[in-house]
């Protein structure tokens, strides 16, 4: 019997490893597709529908990576604007820089490689600037909890942003200029993908595994041997390096930075979206981060009906209504796939059946 049981072991680890293969092709090939489609999704859409196309990507990427640390680490960060910061500041300035750099036009140009190839190089910097400073503020910081984590982050977003306004050499108070428009569908949706796959991938790892014991019992955890301190600031890190590519982004489809856009109502904005769309829930993040970026759009025609803006106000009486029927968030700490039909979800996740069935 053991040994016809350690060869059904083997049998479904195998087949676990090829539905892990085929689902990372998928993503694969949803990612090359966001390329593809590009240019017909920038000339079949009107201008203005299509940056709002482009925020939603943009803060689909601030959402999901803040619910890496807010819902699957259980912690409570609304710093995450000043991670978002320094991505942005960072990547502006890289581009900027090689874009007026002579060598680097004379290499693009004998090399035929596009002209906005030196974005991914300044959204990657970006990240990991804003990455190393989302290690500095975790290692002391996030030996806290709850509003004391709460209160030291908002303090870090303050600190980030009081630094770029006295800093001349990015602006200061009046901002950065003259940054390149190197910001489309196609990059932007790629890092959306790269971003829910990256986090998925985690989650539902080892290393998310210990995440989620941090989140359910962290003095449980510590007691089975977990360093729940690391395990938070690989989180931490983790999350602001993809607000650090988000920031990219959004510099370089605005065209202009100033410090007060990354105050901490930004914050709170991407605070807003991962509570709405479920604590723990990636599928939630993306869907209320798209809802809440069309909805304010979606309201401002009711400016040109009255001479005061509403907009807000029915802005928050929304979100309220919701917060007041689905106090859990809109999807709560579950995926879109958990309300398929449960045929559908094994054939999906076959994967993980198969290492439910080795057990």
């Amino acid at each position: 019997m053991e040994v016809v049981r350690s060869q059904t072991q083997v049998v479904n680890r195998k087949f676990s490893l090829n539905i892990s293969a085929l689902q990372t092709l998928v993503w694969a090939l949803v990612l090359i597709a966001a390329f593809v489609v590009s240019p017909w999704v920038e000339q079949g859409i009107n201008p203005y529908w299509f940056s709002i196309l482009i925020y939603c990507g943009i803060n689909i990427i601030l959402a999901v990576s803040l619910n890496l640390v807010n819902g699957f680490t259980g912690q409570f960060s609304i710093g995450h604007a000043g991670f978002m910061a320094v991505g942005a500041y960072v990547a502006a300035v890289i581009t900027m820089g090689l874009s007026a750099n002579p060598a680097w036009n004379s290499w693009v140009a004998a090399t035929g490689i596009p002209a906005d190839a030196v974005l991914p190089i300044g959204l990657f910097l970006g990240g990991v600037a804003a990455a190393g400073a989302g290690y500095m503020v975790g290692m002391p910081s996030l030996r806290l909890r709850g509003d004391y984590l709460a209160i030291v982050t908002l303090g870090f977003g303050e600190i980030i942003r009081v630094v770029m306004m006295n800093t001349e050499a990015v602006g200061g108070a009046s901002g950065l200029n003259n940054i390149p428009h190197l910001s489309n569908f196609g990059w932007v949706y790629s890092a959306v993908v790269l971003t829910i796959f990256c986090v998925w991938r985690m989650v539902h790892s080892s290393h998310g595994r210990t995440l989620l014991a941090v989140r359910e019992d962290e003095i449980a955890g510590e007691a089975m041997g977990v360093n729940t301190t690391q395990a938070k600031v690989r989180a931490f890190a983790m999350g602001a390096f993809f607000a650090g590519i988000a920031g990219g982004l959004y510099a370089h489809q605005l065209q202009i930075l100033t410090p007060q856009t990354f105050d901490f109502n930004k914050s709170f904005e991407i605070v807003i979206m991962v509570v709405l769309g479920g604590m723990g829930s990636i599928s939630g993040s993306v869907v209320a981060a798209v809802l809440l970026t069309v909805m304010r759009e979606a309201l401002r025609v009711i400016q040109t009906w009255y001479d005061v803006d509403l907009r807000m106000v029915i802005y928050s009486l929304v979100l309220i209504i919701l917060m007041l029927t689905r106090p859990n968030g809109l999807f709560g700490t579950r995926e879109i796939l958990d309300f398929l039909p449960a045929s559908w979800r094994r054939k999906l996740a076959g994967g993980a059946e198969a290492r439910g069935g080795g057990k």
